[in-house]
């Protein structure tokens, strides 16, 4: 029995097919999402959704035509962002992804930023890039259009598209990612939504099943999962005491529990009814490492240009390395609570300050954020995990960066079995949920 799963990520757009019976992936294909549109601000992420429903339906055409015999498609992808829809279950927005900041502008009147007004207001910890935290930007704005009529995730845009459905319907793990949603009572907070104001008519229907949304070549097509949720279960399934450590564009730890738990800083995401998954998540992540082969780029092109990409020599300069003398907080985009916060490089000597000992630091402090993180979990819930699994090509190309997380969270670390974690995820969420039949 075969399922196919897709998901659209920031910067790529993957597909995978599962034997579900060998349990494995038997093909997978990743295509560049490459849709980002020309942002008129700095703090403007946004990106283009007919560009990104072409690719991915492209793909979900492919895998179908090459495995007509699957038997269900699951869908993931960024969660957070949201897309408008009108009547119809056309959108009517570009995609305002998870990255856009205009949630901390402050307002020219009051001048408190949507983000501190709802923490005023409701005590809720949200973020920039929360779906219903750009709504209240926009709808500040006056810049929600006209004919919206409901807002989802790309995600759940795609499964609509697919079945020709005209209203979203979300899984909860997209739901809570927009912010104002009870984890605890699995549904959207009206309470505080109604509070700050916020159009509670554009909210989607929330379900805490991986239902079917309708067919697509006659093949069930599922409600999308959060991409976390998806990475977990491609990766680590359902194991609990397994600590999924992902480093891509951002950072993030993830523990599964049955027990729905509050702690500061960490964030509590539905998994499924009865589970949970405790997130700590770094804003920075591996785009650290990335800011920090740009500066070396760029003085290698002003050495030799053409030069290229430094990630080899990079790589090549602290094998074998155990330390660095410098201490470095890769906090370049501050944190979810604080995004003003800023990285720096401390304990430097006239000896220490050398691209080996810069780069082996940068490493450290991208393990330290997320080993703080851990440490909050373990201490609130008595949790030790007994095993670390390796995800994100941040942390599954970089072995220094792999032996520095071993020994920094005292577990031997493992990589991830598949290589499109979400993915295969998706499409064992959609599998696991049933079997459907027509009538």
């Amino acid at each position: 029995m075969k399922t196919i799963g897709i998901d659209i990520g920031t910067t790529t757009i993957s597909g995978v097919v599962i034997d579900m019976d060998q349990k494995n992936v038997i093909e997978s294909r990743t295509v560049s999402n490459g849709s980002f549109l020309q942002a008129a601000h700095d703090w403007e992420r946004i990106q283009d959704v007919d560009a990104i429903l072409r690719k991915a339906q492209s793909l979900v055409d492919e895998l179908l035509d090459r495995n007509p015999d699957a038997s269900s498609i699951g869908i993931t992808g960024q969660m957070h962002g949201i897309v408008y829809i009108d009547k119809e279950g056309k959108h009517v927005s570009p995609l305002y992804t998870w990255q856009d900041r205009r949630g901390d502008l402050a307002d020219e009147k009051t001048g408190v930023s949507p983000v501190e007004e709802i923490r005023e207001k409701t005590g809720a910890v949200v973020s920039a890039g929360y779906g219903l935290v750009t709504q209240l930007s926009l709808q500040r704005r006056g810049l929600v259009p006209e004919d919206a009529a409901a807002l989802c995730t790309i995600g759940d845009y795609l499964g609509m598209v697919l079945t020709g459905r005209d209203r979203p319907l979300i899984h909860i793990s997209n739901a809570a990612s927009l912010g104002l949603f009870d984890s605890r009572n699995l549904r959207f907070d009206l309470e505080n939504i109604r509070k700050c104001g916020i159009s509670e008519e554009l909210l989607p229907e929330v379900t805490a099943d991986v239902e079917v949304l309708g067919l697509y070549r006659r093949i069930p097509v599922h409600a999308a999962i959060g991409d976390n949720q998806a990475s977990f279960l491609g990766a680590a399934g359902d194991q609990e005491y397994a600590l999924l450590i992902n480093m891509g564009t951002g950072g993030q730890i993830s523990l599964l529990t049955d027990k729905y738990t509050e702690i500061e800083g960490i964030e509590t995401r539905p998994f499924a009814r009865g589970k949970y998954l405790l997130v700590g998540a770094s804003l920075c992540g591996g785009r650290a490492y990335a800011v920090l082969e740009q500066f070396f780029r760029l003085y290698a092109e002003a050495l030799a240009p053409g030069a290229g990409p430094q990630y080899e020599v990079m790589e090549r300069l602290v094998n074998g390395m155990d330390r660095s003398e410098l201490s470095v907080s890769t906090l370049f985009a501050g944190t979810r609570d604080d995004p003003d916060l800023r990285g720096s490089v401390t304990n430097i000597s006239e000896d220490n300050f050398t691209p080996a000992m810069l780069i082996y630091g940068v490493l450290t402090g991208m393990a330290e954020e997320l080993y703080e993180m851990y440490q909050k979990i373990s201490e609130a819930t008595r949790i030790r995990a007994a095993k670390l699994i390796a995800s994100g090509n941040g942390l599954k190309k970089n072995a220094a960066l792999q032996a520095i997380c071993s020994r920094m969270f005292q577990a031997e670390l493992e990589m991830a079995a598949v290589k499109e974690e979400a993915a295969a995820g998706a499409a064992r969420a959609a599998m696991s949920s049933g079997v459907y039949t027509e009538g």
